[in-house]
């Protein structure tokens, strides 16, 4: 893991984010992809359950950004209660890359054209620090869950 001040264009976007947002943080930049949860958990040296994964659903066709502990999987009848929704299913990339600007395995919970709804998995409370993603799939940062609550005005609900 290197700190450094190249970083990828959408990680600079992420970084004014944080700053005007007055998040004091580091981005990270991993020399691997850190696409998945346990990608992430090794390079960082943290417990896969720590990864906080941004995940774009559908929510009865509406994009929302879902901030799941990647120690387990989003129960998809479980996410439409908490959103309130009819039906919720994966978004396809495209939809990703449109709505927030990024590519999977980098989607970093803020830095989007426009906010997204963002709903964030209740297990990840159980972390003091959790990783995010930080718009680039090379990069992650950390945070406490108050402020990923915080940056994302996310709403707490079960995911399983």
């Amino acid at each position: 893991m290197t700190n450094t001040p190249l970083l990828p264009e959408r990680s600079r976007r992420v970084q004014e984010h944080l700053s005007a947002a007055g998040v004091e943080t580091e981005i990270r930049v991993l020399p691997d992809s850190a696409r998945t949860a346990a990608e992430a958990a090794a390079a960082i040296g943290c417990e896969v359950s720590a990864i906080a994964n941004s995940l774009v659903f559908l929510a009865d066709g509406r994009p929302a950004l879902i901030m799941t502990s990647g120690g387990h999987r989003a129960d998809l009848a479980v996410l439409a209660r908490g959103l309130g929704a009819g039906e919720v299913v994966m978004a396809p990339p495209a939809v990703v890359r449109e709505a927030t600007g990024q590519a999977i395995g980098g989607v970093a919970p803020v830095g989007h054209p426009a906010p997204l709804p963002t709903y964030i998995d209740a297990a990840l409370e159980d972390h003091d620090v959790v990783w995010a993603a930080a718009g680039h799939p090379h990069t992650v940062m950390p945070l406490t869950f108050a402020q990923l609550s915080a940056l994302t005005d996310g709403t707490t609900i079960d995911v399983v």
